[in-house]
């Protein structure tokens, strides 16, 4: 897996250190992913989708209504990331 990284080089957000995450145990990093996630979906009437989100849903359900793309289950969709180049 991937070393995380804040955009711009940033070290530092709101007062948490990009190498102290890091070092965290898993579970640690999976209560601080949770209660980062508890206060983003609680502010999600304040945030609008990019106008790029529909189009691509749109574009998505044209080419499914035509055949010309797969519906995968989570398993599946996940094996074929897994074997996708990076």
């Amino acid at each position: 897996m991937g070393v995380f990284a804040f955009p711009s080089g940033c070290r530092h957000a709101a007062g948490v250190n990009v190498l102290e995450i890091q070092q965290m145990p898993r579970q640690e990093k999976l209560r601080l992913m949770e209660a980062l996630w508890a206060a983003l979906s609680g502010e999600e009437q304040d945030l609008a989708s990019p106008a790029w989100h529909g189009t691509e849903l749109a574009a998505t359900t044209q080419r499914l209504a035509a055949g010309q793309e797969e519906v995968l289950d989570w398993e599946r969709a996940r094996a074929a990331l897994h074997k996708s180049p990076a």
